[in-house]
């Protein structure tokens, strides 16, 4: 069984930064694809970014594109989502998601296991 621990969320002016950690137990964290989703009130959750399993194929929402780096390190089980120059409309709660598989992506239905969310409130 894999549990996905997700922290870092806050309160943050638009323009601000936050980084979000995902911290993973279990034996596959190395050998799966990690991926960042987010959902708004009311809508849809929604793709952020992927990393696979080493760390060199990365893919954003073009929402988060040259705002938003995602990695990872491997030897402490973790994901990461760097957030730059945050806007209003970057308000959510974001999850971390992973696919023992690989195949990570920009689908939702890839993602094998869930983490239960960090709030991230940016405040105009």
């Amino acid at each position: 069984q894999v549990q996905l621990v997700e922290s870092g969320g806050g309160l943050v002016q638009a323009g601000g930064s936050l980084r979000l950690s995902c911290a993973a137990s279990g034996r596959t964290f190395s050998s799966s694809s990690m991926g960042w989703f987010r959902q708004a009130p009311g809508k849809e959750r929604e793709f952020v970014a992927t990393i696979g399993w080493s760390g060199g194929n990365t893919y954003y929402a073009d929402s988060v594109k040259g705002r938003f780096t995602i990695s990872r390190d491997n030897a402490k089980n973790t994901v990461y989502l760097q957030m730059n120059s945050l806007k209003p409309e970057d308000t959510a709660i974001y999850y971390c998601a992973l696919d023992y598989r690989g195949r990570g992506g920009p689908s939702r239905w890839a993602y094998d296991y869930w983490g239960q969310g960090t709030q991230v409130t940016v405040s105009s």
